[in-house]
């Protein structure tokens, strides 16, 4: 299973989480028997949705940083 399931991280796949749980509590021949595999599934596209969703708005903030490094060398380089 994933490491580190944090709900406060991935809050958008907490029920899902919930779900493969639950599924899980019914016992290992149900595991074994491929009976929580669908849940499982739901939960991985879950969590790569919410990684896309984390990447472009860290990509984001690094894209507005960069600028605004940029713009304090430039305003440096014209000062100097």
């Amino acid at each position: 299973m994933h490491p580190l399931l944090h709900t406060k991280d991935n809050a958008g796949c907490e029920q899902v989480m919930l779900a493969l749980e639950e599924c899980h509590a019914k016992g290992f021949l149900w595991k074994a028997a491929g009976m929580c595999n669908d849940a499982k599934q739901q939960l991985i596209n879950c969590l790569r949705e919410e990684r896309a969703k984390n990447q472009d708005l860290n990509r984001g903030s690094v894209q507005d940083k960069r600028a605004r490094i940029r713009q304090k060398w430039k305003e440096i380089d014209e000062n100097s």
